[in-house]
């Protein structure tokens, strides 16, 4: 080899000794899989995701450097989520991430190996979990106690309006989850002597008809279950709720921004923060079969004082010291 050819070769070798080592690095890093039931353009996501990249760097994570996410966003379509969870598990993610009822089971249906830390809301009723203490199988992660958020629900609409007798509850059957928070709204109605009107919405066409249903029946308030079609519509649901003088209470603080009378639910973005914790212990070795399901310990509770006047109604002294934020 001539002189010429030689130092080609070893410029070569130089230039191309950065790019092999950082190639290496990219194929080390773990990879984290997040599946979304809506997009990435919905701020409730965005929330979520912010909290759960906090998290991940107050334990000295930093995406593009020493960890990647890759996203998958159904866009509110159910029926997309089984497809991408596939996508994801075939990339062979070291975690998937899920929050939401219909992404945990497409996620659990998808892989019975790859670790899927979950952001639910009652695991065990679910089936994806045999127990909060001992989850085993692939599963963990943090749980919402929905049944005992949905009674709180109610007991707050009975603070409000002592004498309601008949409470009317829309979810979407499309929703995975929706048959789980039915049962636990019908316990809690029996307990609170509330009689309930379950009601359906699949798309915003059917929330109008479920409103007028409630109107026809006579039903005195309503509590709005978690669904990412509903949630789309909630300046519609809290306009119905006001034009027809129902006290409404909802599971997601966005209905209070837009009107909505009363929310109340276990505090989502710190919930996603410790989903992160989970990331870090199984990236560390552990099994999630092994780490113990959390149950949240804040909640918060925001509400409509504005929504309430024009309704009408009066909040009571002991609600409102209790609340998180009062919007006047």
């Amino acid at each position: 080899m001539d002189r010429r050819a030689f130092l080609a070769t070893m410029t070569g070798s130089l230039l191309a000794a950065p790019l092999a080592a950082e190639g290496q690095q990219m194929a080390s890093r773990p990879r984290i899989g997040w599946l979304g039931t809506s997009s990435p353009s919905d701020p409730r996501a965005a929330r979520y995701l912010s909290a759960f990249q906090q998290g991940l760097r107050e334990l000295g994570y930093v995406e593009g450097q020493n960890i990647a996410i890759e996203f998958r966003w159904a866009e509110g379509k159910y029926d997309r989520l089984a497809g991408l969870a596939a996508e994801l598990v075939r990339l062979t993610v070291n975690v998937l991430m899920a929050g939401t009822q219909a992404a945990i089971q497409a996620a659990k249906h998808a892989t019975e190996t790859i670790p899927i830390v979950m952001v639910a809301s009652d695991p065990v009723a679910a089936g994806f979990v045999v127990s909060l203490a001992r989850p085993g199988g692939n599963i963990t992660g943090v749980s919402m106690m929905s049944a005992e958020v949905i009674g709180k629900q109610l007991e707050m609409l009975k603070e409000v309006v002592p004498r309601v007798s008949r409470v009317a509850l829309l979810g979407n059957p499309t929703n995975p989850g929706n048959a789980q928070w039915v049962r636990d709204a019908q316990d809690a109605a029996r307990a609170l002597s509330v009689r309930l009107q379950p009601l359906e919405a699949r798309d915003p066409s059917e929330i109008d008809n479920a409103f007028t249903e409630m109107t026809r029946e006579q039903a005195g308030a309503v509590v709005i279950l978690n669904d990412t079609m509903l949630s789309d519509n909630r300046i519609r649901i809290a306009d119905h709720a006001v034009r027809r003088r129902l006290p409404t209470v909802f599971g997601l603080s966005e209905y209070a921004e837009v009107g909505g009378l009363l929310t109340y639910e276990a505090d989502r973005a710190d919930r996603w923060r410790r989903a992160a914790t989970f990331v870090d212990k199984i990236l560390k070795g552990a099994k999630p079969g092994d780490l113990p399901v959390e149950q949240p310990t804040k909640f918060e509770l925001i509400i409509n004082l504005k929504t309430a006047k024009a309704l009408g109604l009066t909040i009571p002294p002991s609600l409102l010291q209790r609340a998180d934020q009062v919007i006047e």
